[in-house]
């Protein structure tokens, strides 16, 4: 025998962190789920309640006091009408169905719910008619396959056809390699890269290309542009990124002006010819959390009410179907469902009331950021938000993922306020990797051609500035931004101060 401790997680538990580290969109899916399984569960649809910290009328200043005010959401009323919590009924002025059935006469037509339950079956009600349901963008699949149908005849070909067309990405590249494409279909290699070839002869040009370079010749073929210099050009893509236009011309064995002109004509081809078509929809950040300045320099932080779901739980429905149930079996199901229900909606207050909580001490943390802006960032953590907040640095993170804030600056992540600290020369105080990371951007964009910045440049400038940071930090920050080596800026400021003379 052993005696011991050990944390056990009861379902209920798991849903809630479930629930807490999931984004807008994944949040409604997974409700839309259960509205489906737990007959006890109902939408509320009624008007949107303002989500306020309590203290109603008056900003969330940033002090200890009014920010603990602000883990408290809005009123008793405000936030448990919105989630359901502790509701009895709020269905009675609604008729069972099967009593609407009876009053509508054996002849009507049952309800069948549904994308037009609600609406009685009409096509013109709402702020969209039925035809608005009837046109799609036409993908890049479907407009390679109805150039298929008519260019190849033979009935093995169509089959690899269409998988190299099903590999295809929305960019208009070819995402799979050809030799698996053949192993799956269990025929040659030679057979599917003739296929191939066929494919991309079709419309959009340079469509079902490997890489760039095979899609930029597709592309110079179609104009009868793709001669030896032209080749040498596109096997040297590197070249023409760092505008090496000396090597470019030994290679090609060009002059100047042919150079400029072959490059000219690469720009100004399509990298990604499949973008013109309908693929997958682009989802739109909504924030969850609205961040405003107050007149008296504070802040006032709501959450979002599109992003709470707004659920009730239905204890008329309960209480009838609990006198109707006849063994065991029924009256489980029946306790299982409003146990589930009653869960689900506290899971969703308590996460409400948790992103607010870490989004308030975050603006508490923060508060230089949202009122003089990035270079007044400061280094933060997990920790040092979940010590202020007593909470576990876990609890913290997944609050965090996938969770957006807005304010007057733009719409920000918040991991976006969590960044490492860099020392200060001297005795100063830390600053924020991202702020150094915006200020060496912002000395590279303010550099002239004949003064480019070397990465020691920058170094020594930053230390002036009270920024202690070593040479390779310098180079990890440029390259996360994207910004070329000294060199090849130098290189490619001088030709373009040549291109506008």
């Amino acid at each position: 025998m052993r005696q011991g401790q050990s944390l056990v997680m009861t379902p209920q538990l798991l849903q809630a962190i479930k629930l807490l580290q999931l984004s807008h969109l994944e949040l409604q899916n997974f409700v839309d789920g259960e509205l489906e399984r737990n007959p006890l569960l109902e939408r509320d649809d009624g008007p949107d309640l303002p989500l306020r910290p309590e203290g109603g009328d008056g900003p969330l200043a940033a002090d200890p006091e009014s920010f603990a005010r602000a883990e408290s959401l809005n009123t008793q009323e405000g936030m448990e009408g919105r989630l359901g919590t502790g509701l009895d009924n709020v269905f009675q002025s609604e008729q069972p169905s099967a009593a609407r059935s009876e009053a509508n006469g054996a002849d009507s037509l049952p309800i069948i719910g549904g994308a037009y339950g609600s609406r009685g079956g009409s096509f013109e009600d709402g702020p969209e008619g039925f035809e608005s349901g009837l046109t799609a963008d036409l993908s890049l699949q479907d407009h390679l396959s109805a150039q298929l149908d008519l260019a190849v005849s033979d009935a093995a070909q169509r089959i690899i056809g269409r998988h190299l067309i099903d590999a295809v990405d929305d960019s208009g590249y070819l995402a799979e390699p050809v030799a698996e494409i053949a192993a799956r279909l269990g025929v040659g290699v030679e057979r599917v890269e003739a296929v191939l070839r066929i494919v991309q002869g079709f419309d959009p040009s340079g469509v079902a290309a490997r890489d760039v370079a095979e899609c930029l010749a597709i592309q110079l073929r179609d104009r009868d542009r793709f001669d030896p210099a032209m080749q040498a050009l596109v096997a040297n893509l590197h070249l023409v990124a760092k505008r090496d236009f000396a090597a470019l011309k030994r290679v090609c064995g060009v002059d100047d002006e042919d150079i400029a002109d072959m490059v000219g004509e690469i720009r100004r081809l399509d990298p990604k010819p499949g973008r013109g078509f309908g693929g997958s929809a682009a989802e739109t950040v909504v924030p969850d959390v609205f961040i405003r300045a107050a007149p008296d320099g504070s802040w006032l932080i709501d959450l979002n009410p599109d992003t709470l779901p707004r659920l009730l739980v239905n204890q008329t429905y309960h209480a009838r179907v609990s006198k109707a149930a006849r063994n065991d079996e029924e009256k489980a199901f029946i306790a299982e469902c409003l146990q589930t229900a009653n869960w689900l909606t506290r899971s969703l207050e308590q996460r409400a009331r948790t992103i607010l909580k870490v989004a308030s001490e975050i603006v508490r943390q923060q508060d230089g950021f949202f009122a003089h802006g990035i270079e007044h960032l400061r280094p933060l953590n997990l920790k040092t938000i979940a010590d202020a907040i007593g909470m576990h640095e876990s609890t913290v993170s997944r609050v965090t993922s996938n969770k957006y804030l807005t304010c007057s600056r733009g719409v920000f992540e918040m991991k976006y306020f969590f960044s490492a600290a860099i020392a200060a020369t001297g005795y100063g105080e830390a600053h924020s990797a991202e702020a150094v990371r915006f200020r060496i951007k912002q000395m590279i964009d303010e550099e002239s051609p004949s003064a480019v910045l070397s990465d020691d440049a920058i170094v020594t400038k930053l230390k002036a500035g009270g920024i202690d940071i070593a040479r390779r930090t310098v180079a990890k920050y440029r390259e996360s931004l994207r910004i070329p080596s000294s060199m090849e800026r130098r290189r490619e400021k001088v030709a373009m101060a040549r291109s506008e003379r």
